[in-house]
């Protein structure tokens, strides 16, 4: 199974991490059709080949995403989305 793990630290307020991610969990849910479920500051995204959670804490939000076999090609898009939007939203 494919995959990636990206990790930012942040020292941005714990209200503005939260905005960023869930601004980039509604970037994926729109433009990637996964599902989200929040549980505290950890969120899991799911669809269709798709596996991933995100969470923040002590400074530093993670991200891991497990791909299957037939999505696992746009692994390469997928990670630069993700680390762009990261760079972009989070300081």
């Amino acid at each position: 199974m494919a995959g990636f793990r990206l990790s930012k630290p942040y020292t941005m307020p714990r209200e503005d991490i939260r905005k960023a991610a869930q601004g980039l969990v509604a970037r994926l849910e729109r433009e990637h059709g996964v599902r989200s479920r929040w549980d505290g500051d950890t969120v899991r995204i799911s669809g269709s080949g798709v596996d991933g959670r995100m969470s923040f804490h002590d400074g530093n939000i993670e991200v891991s995403v497990k791909l299957g076999f037939l999505t696992s090609v746009f692994e390469p898009v997928l990670r630069s989305e993700v680390q762009r939007y990261l760079d972009t939203h989070v300081s």
